[in-house]
């Protein structure tokens, strides 16, 4: 290339790649293994050479080692450690919902939580908000500033295995649950956490897992599943929006709401008017792996509007995660599939929500 133009505008071009190269790692939130920074050279190498945009912290492996967690006083020294090794403000994710699903566990020395189902069940919108600030002010004291709740899907089928039966809804009534999750959401804000709605545009309706294969909701999806994502977004209160892995064939007749940019793109961003992060499910679940490499996950993800991409490094291993998904975006760029203008909004969201963990909530 630099045979053709000027050796100044070859070394500016090459520059210029390489800087958006270190940005776009940005766009992703990776799992990673070990309970300290310290003596840790994979994890250093990651924060260091690959910069994502956060980490997302984990109990145990599907093996039941720890992971992540071993107790609040080692979690704090984690984080600690893990945003002064990091060169660029971080989100330190993790699912801390409530009941089923929690990352941080009374048994390992954290506070008792209480399931969405339970909230929902005595409905009263206060005592949820109560339940949340405890929650939320340790999540603060130990140093993370991103919680990948409320779930707003909808209680819709009680056999639903992912959702109603791990009692992660707060109800099947769309009012009652956008109340609840209003709740859960400012009181996390007052401590400075950031949440995420999910499962956009519904997970609640599903008779299947997303983890374990593909999920069609063309049939039983409603409407109202919408619902608390709409109102949500109209009150301000969508820091975040978590992509489901599930298909709705009169959406999109091909793809899934994760890799859809009628969905993403169309429904979400211009029908409900929402400008915050779109936040993919992770893109290792089977649902998507099992379809799809995941370089082919990540430019179909970011081409349906996506911009951050989970990659939990949970349900398989890659330690080139972020490299593999700056690459297949960078493919993207030079296809002329994605515009850099397109890629700057996605990190400037990315960089506002950053901004927003520091307690500055509008």
């Amino acid at each position: 290339m630099c045979d053709a133009i000027s050796n100044d505008l070859c070394e500016s071009i090459m520059n210029g790649e390489q800087e958006l190269r270190r940005r776009l790692g940005r766009m992703f939130l990776v799992g990673f293994d070990g309970l300290t920074s310290d003596d840790n050279p994979a994890l250093l190498r990651l924060l260091e050479q690959d910069q994502p945009g956060g980490l997302l912290l984990f109990d145990r492996d599907l093996a039941k080692n720890r992971r992540n967690v071993a107790d609040p006083a080692q979690v704090q020294a984690l984080c600690a450690g893990l945003r002064a090794r990091s060169p660029q403000p971080l989100l330190i994710a993790v699912d801390q919902e409530g009941g089923r699903v929690c990352r941080l566990k009374e048994a390992d020395g954290f506070p008792a939580t209480v399931s969405a189902a339970a909230l929902g069940a005595d409905d009263d919108p206060a005592a949820t908000g109560r339940a949340a600030e405890t929650m939320a002010a340790d999540l603060a004291q130990l140093g993370i500033n991103w919680n990948l709740t409320p779930v707003v899907d909808l209680a819709a089928n009680p056999d639903n295995p992912v959702i109603a039966r791990l009692g992660r809804a707060f109800g099947a009534d769309p009012a009652q649950v956008t109340r609840h999750a209003a709740a859960v959401i400012k009181a996390h804000h007052r401590h400075g956490v950031a949440c995420c709605l999910k499962h956009f545009p519904g997970h609640g309706s599903s008779t299947n897992d997303s983890h374990l294969g593909c999920v069609d909701v063309t049939a039983s999806w409603h409407e109202d599943e919408l619902r608390p994502f709409r109102d949500l977004i109209a009150a301000g209160l969508a820091d975040a929006v978590m992509s489901a892995h599930i298909f709705h064939r009169r959406l999109d007749p091909a793809l899934p709401a994760t890799l859809s940019p009628a969905m993403l793109n169309g429904l979400l961003r211009r029908d409900l008017g929402y400008q915050g992060v779109i936040v993919s499910d992770d893109l290792q679940m089977r649902a998507i792996s099992d379809r799809w490499s995941l370089a082919e996950a990540v430019g179909l993800a970011v081409q349906a509007g996506a911009d951050m991409l989970i990659i939990g490094n949970q349900l398989a291993r890659e330690a080139e995660t972020v490299r593999l998904g700056v690459e297949a975006i960078l493919a993207l760029l030079r296809q002329g599939l994605v515009t850099e203008a397109r890629l700057h909004a996605s990190l400037e969201r990315i960089d506002l929500l950053c901004k927003i963990t520091g307690g500055f909530f509008p």
